[in-house]
């Protein structure tokens, strides 16, 4: 069974590099159990960041973040990342491990020996072929290689699944194909996640809430519908009218 599905909260977070750049500036919301959330905005907008101040990949340099209502800071780095699902844009599949292999480390981590069984288990979750577990990476697709990455970070049965560009470096088929498939996971396993992504058609049709962000702060929060009608302000705004505006070009070419 996952481990318990838990909200995340963010107090006061910010995080300020050398040289005083401020890549995250107080931000305070809560993300509660069970919800697909996307932080969506520009490079540079600080939801890669803000991301990863909750698996303490980044540390803040103030405010703090909690799960289920528990500091972060208050246990291991590597203890608390066995508890979080994290899947990246560039997969970070072992090349000298075959995918079972690439798919049991956190288990075998954890002390468990036999993960065959769930590996088997996990492949068939992401709709992979078992056959694929005695494969090399290179021998894969993009697509696949990705599916992977989504079923190493579930192995540990995590409530809790961050995203950080995970569909980037893949073609719109695949990504859409694969998409559909994280929100189905989403569901199946009742974890909370959250999603970053730089694509607001992406986020609004997969998510539930929609945070963007400019120059490290949220600067409008609401639900897919609420920003599609105009009432999240002028940052959203300009975000959306990117697909719209392409959307309306592909219904020129069809007349």
């Amino acid at each position: 069974m996952p481990e318990q599905t838990r909200s995340v909260t963010f107090k006061n977070v910010s995080k300020v590099y050398a040289g005083g750049a401020k890549a995250v500036d107080q931000v305070s919301l809560e993300v509660a159990a069970g919800s697909f959330v996307a932080l969506v905005g520009a490079s540079g907008s600080g939801k890669s960041t803000l991301l990863k101040t909750v698996n303490r990949l980044i540390e803040p340099s103030a405010g703090e973040v909690l799960i289920g209502g528990e500091p972060v800071h208050g246990e291991a780095p590597h203890l608390l990342r066995r508890r979080i699902g994290y899947v990246f844009q560039n997969i970070g599949l072992f090349p000298h491990m075959n995918v079972g292999e690439n798919i049991a480390i956190g288990l075998r981590l954890a002390g468990e020996r036999d993960a065959a069984a769930r590996v088997a288990e996990l492949l068939a979750l992401v709709e992979l072929a078992p056959e694929l577990a005695a494969r090399m990476p290179d021998a894969l697709s993009g697509g696949q290689r990705q599916r992977v990455g989504v079923a190493r970070a579930l192995a540990c049965r995590p409530g809790l699944l961050l995203m950080d560009e995970p569909f980037g470096a893949l073609d719109p088929v695949t990504r859409d194909g694969l998409g559909k498939a994280i929100r189905a996971l989403h569901a199946r396993m009742g974890l909370t996640t959250i999603l970053v992504t730089h694509d607001m058609a992406e986020a609004l049709l997969l998510a539930d809430r929609v945070l963007v962000m400019a120059a490290g702060r949220i600067v409008a929060d609401g639900a897919p519908h609420e920003l599609l009608s105009g009432k999240a302000g002028p940052a959203a705004d300009a975000l959306i009218a990117v697909p719209r505006e392409q959307a309306r070009r592909l219904a020129e070419l069809e007349t």
